[in-house]
């Protein structure tokens, strides 16, 4: 297969886009503890009206990638020829994967819809896609949802997909209606894999090693994109190679957990103006970590005030208990 931005055999592990989390910081903190296959960007607007395509911001984000782990940049917004543009700036700051954002359930913009809205006018996509496609030298992929409002629409776009040269999928089988309610269906991620020949990423409430494990084994996906599980987990990656074991106690869940946070602290620290937007962005972090056992630990952080406090409760959160600030 060609135009793929990986070079190993599958299972592919990817980090997933998840706006306002997955910046450079952290994707640099995670690719130095757990070495995922593909990290993503942050999505990144493309703005159909004006001169500027890319916001400065993410222009800087993108070029400032110096890991040997590839970057695919996730592109959000509408009109062929805007993200043809924002394609070419892209390529031209040295990133040679692009994705198209198909799955943002809040996908609107002031001027025309965007992620999965566009889900509602398969027309328009097509043509999008046919753009993107021809602008992009290399790998060229989508995220999109299951449908926009039907889960079996999945079926009536995968020929879209196939006829623009899409190099790869990678599906979350829920509906833009649903948003994040209820569970990924990957039945549908199975019936997805059976009908086309494209490599499928199975994306969607992959929080452990076991539903790692049960998602592959059932579906034959090419590999899993980790969003809040790899949050939670920044080590799930190598459990899924079975670099590591597949189940750990509470005290090594802890010291693991706190390894990673006090890395990404001063990362972030350096990143964003000031302890108090670090303290924010950590915050962040905390709220998707979708472990029952920690959160009265992780509430306790989430309530500090200031970065000394913080500190003081994130060693605590390794020794079993907060200390008493």
């Amino acid at each position: 297969m060609k135009n793929l931005p990986w070079n190993v055999e599958s299972p592919v592990l990817m980090l997933a886009p998840m706006q306002g989390l997955t910046n450079q910081a952290f994707r640099a903190c995670v690719i130095k503890h757990a070495a995922p296959d593909v990290v993503f960007t942050e999505f990144v607007r493309v703005m159909a009206v004006g001169r500027k395509r890319i916001p400065r911001a993410d222009l800087k984000e993108i070029k400032n990638h110096r890991c040997t782990v590839p970057l695919v940049v996730q592109l959000i917004g509408h009109g062929a020829e805007a993200l043809a543009e924002a394609a070419k700036i892209v390529q031209d700051a040295g990133v040679t994967s692009l994705n198209l954002n198909l799955g943002c359930p809040y996908g609107r913009m002031t001027t025309g819809a965007t992620g999965g809205v566009l889900l509602r006018e398969p027309v328009k996509l097509a043509e999008l896609l046919h753009s993107l496609r021809r602008a992009v030298q290399g790998s060229f992929s989508v995220k999109c949802r299951a449908g926009y409002d039907d889960p079996e629409q999945i079926f009536q776009l995968l020929p879209v997909y196939e006829d623009a040269g899409v190099d790869f999928l990678i599906l979350h089988p829920r509906t833009v209606e649903q948003q994040y309610q209820g569970r990924a269906d990957h039945e549908i991620t199975a019936k997805v894999v059976a009908s086309t020949e494209l490599p499928v990423i199975a994306n969607g409430d992959i929080n452990t090693t076991l539903d790692g494990q049960r998602v592959l084994s059932e579906t034959g996906a090419f590999g899993l994109m980790l969003g809040r599980g790899a949050l939670s987990d920044p080590l799930l990656f190598k459990r899924l190679r079975g670099e590591l074991p597949a189940e750990i106690d509470a005290k090594q869940r802890r010291q693991e957990l706190y390894t990673f946070l006090d890395d990404l602290l001063p990362r972030y620290q350096e990143l964003f103006c000031g302890d108090r937007q670090a303290l924010m962005k950590m915050k962040d972090v905390l709220n998707f970590i979708p472990d029952e056992e920690l959160q009265h630990d992780l509430n306790r952080m989430k309530r500090a005030k200031s970065m000394d406090v913080f500190r003081q409760r994130l060693t605590g959160l390794k020794k079993g208990g907060m200390p008493s600030v």
